[in-house]
């Protein structure tokens, strides 16, 4: 629901740090990497329950993934290589496992220092093996088919109320709150399984 509102807003910040990180060490692909490391650091932090630095590590994390693609396409049009498919496979990918890895770190922390049940974040994580099966479904036929959603992104992407950045604020959440995170677990779940209805409904639509 907020992505494109955010990549408006930190379009202009983004393309200044990849500029400063534009020296030929540094790949889009490294940036990825690099951003799944963070993630998965701060899924660790947040089962020993280090919250403050698994809040840290998340958001570095996050601006890790924001950079890579931004690199890519500031040296796609300077002509110096730039965006990929394999690029683009790993961002996706990459984004999956930090995703996982988040609800699993943060509900290890939770249910062990505040007795929080386990079921929201087992329900938080069926949701999103529904709403991403249902985003690559139609990403993979939409290309095939020739009706593509192209916004500059690596995949067709159905734009719903839970996205990119609902994700990363809602991770961080309940990394600052993690003795609300149950609760914020189960209001997630709903908000992201009504998004899996919607990129379904919407996606056999523009499919048929």
């Amino acid at each position: 629901m907020l992505d494109r509102s955010m990549r408006a807003v930190l379009s202009g910040p983004l393309d200044a740090a990849a500029a400063v990180l534009d020296r030929p060490g540094v790949t889009p692909d490294r940036l990825t990497i690099a951003g799944l490391v963070l993630a998965l650091a701060s899924a660790g932090a947040a089962a020993a329950q280090w919250w403050a630095v698994a809040v840290v590590l998340w958001l570095v994390s996050r601006v890790a993934d924001g950079l890579d693609g931004t690199l890519a396409r500031r040296r796609r049009a300077q002509g110096r290589g730039g965006e990929s498919e394999a690029g683009g496979f790993l961002d996706i990918t990459a984004d999956f496992i930090a995703y996982g890895a988040g609800v699993f770190g943060v509900a290890w922390g939770a249910t062990t220092a505040f007795d929080t049940p386990w079921w929201p974040f087992l329900l938080v994580l069926v949701v999103y093996y529904v709403n991403g099966t249902a985003f690559l479904a139609f990403s993979s036929i939409a290309e095939r088919t020739g009706r593509r959603i192209d916004d500059g992104r690596s995949l067709s992407f159905l734009g719903r109320i839970a996205e990119g950045t609902e994700t990363i604020v809602v991770h961080a959440l309940w990394l600052i709150l993690p003795f609300w995170a149950g609760g914020i677990a189960v209001v997630w779940s709903v908000f992201v399984g009504v998004s899996a209805v919607q990129r379904i409904v919407v996606g056999y639509r523009l499919l048929r």
